[in-house]
């Protein structure tokens, strides 16, 4: 077989109980199933390619598995009308990376309707610094405004792990539509980072984190939370009058140590979002609104782009906490 009729690919295994990740060649004939064959421009580095890669999480439950819950690329095949040969595709969500094959390869066979057309403002690069983080944090911007939250607002709207992927496009989205953005990290160094991205006021997370009553006093219009746990209680203790939390993570811890109070005195709303799951016509409305919403040049400052032979040592940085902003993955490098 000649290396032009192969592509690479980061594959998964399980060896003495213990999940290995290397770098394979691989042919068409071994994808799965699926109607569409995408050629992968790029993917990208998320918490849960993190945990599916080191084997931290139990994220993936068959093997062998390619990860990479993300990808975007151009339709090769098509056995589905929704796309031809040529469509430029993107894939986020889905459960693709832990259940189904992902875009940690230079070729991905996938279902139709897991894929949104790319928006014609996007390239697959600027796609994949968006990907699944960025794709949530649109989400819960858009849940807030649903909700009522409104830039004019008297307090600012607080972001959570600001200095992450999702925070940091939260941030960067948020400020450009006019709020005014308090962002929480736990890194000090980074908050000249967080002021390019717009953020104009900051919260540690060491604060954040520290046991709170049911009802503290009232700081924020709104909340983005990707952390959980004790921050998100404390946002939820700290949220103004009748406003919301989109609550979307849980790297902090899966519990929330908080009471009804502040949802039956204050009419606080809390909101969860759901990126993988997602249907298809709010998933197009959040990747037309990022198009649209998040300039290029803010979300440039935030991204790295890196090869899929760095794929296992960034996975154990990002769940260390030592990631900053984005990381795009490259196959074809």
């Amino acid at each position: 077989m000649t290396e032009s009729a192969t592509f690479k690919a980061l594959v998964l295994t399980q060896q003495d109980g213990k999940t290995v990740a290397e770098l394979k060649r691989l042919t068409e004939a071994d994808l799965p199933a699926g109607e569409v064959l995408v050629a992968v421009d790029y993917s990208s580095l998320n918490y849960k390619d993190g945990l599916a890669v080191t084997g931290k999480g139990k994220i993936v439950r068959q093997f062998p598995m390619v990860p990479g819950i993300d990808l975007a690329g151009t339709v090769l095949e098509s056995a589905a009308p929704t796309y031809q040969p040529g469509d430029r595709v993107v894939l986020t969500g889905w459960s693709v990376g832990e259940r189904y094959w992902g875009g940690y390869a230079q070729r991905a066979r996938v279902r139709a309707d897991w894929l949104t057309p790319l928006p014609e403002k996007l390239d697959s690069r600027r796609a994949m610094a968006i990907g699944t983080a960025g794709f949530t944090a649109m989400l819960c911007v858009m849940a807030l405004e649903q909700a009522g939250v409104k830039p004019d607002a008297a307090k600012p709207v607080l972001v959570t792990g600001a200095s992450g992927g999702v925070g940091g496009v939260a941030v960067a989205l948020l400020a450009h539509l006019g709020y005014r953005v308090t962002a929480v990290t736990g890194r000090p160094e980074n908050e000249a980072y967080l002021r390019e991205l717009g953020a104009t006021e900051f919260v540690t997370r060491e604060a954040m984190s520290q046991p709170c009553r049911p009802l503290e006093g009232q700081l924020w219009s709104g909340a983005v939370d990707t952390v959980g746990g004790r921050v998100l209680a404390r946002a939820v203790a700290e949220a103004d009058y009748g406003g919301a939390v989109a609550a979307c993570g849980l790297a902090g811890g899966a519990d929330l140590p908080t009471t009804v109070m502040p949802f039956i005195l204050r009419g606080v709303k809390l909101l969860g979002v759901d990126s993988v799951m997602c249907p298809s016509e709010p998933r197009r409305s959040a990747w037309a609104r990022l198009a649209r919403d998040l300039p290029a040049s803010v979300l440039e400052r935030m991204v790295e782009v890196a090869p899929l032979a760095e794929v296992p040592r960034l996975a154990e940085a990002i769940l260390a906490g030592q990631i900053r902003g984005r990381v795009v993955i490259d196959p074809n490098a």
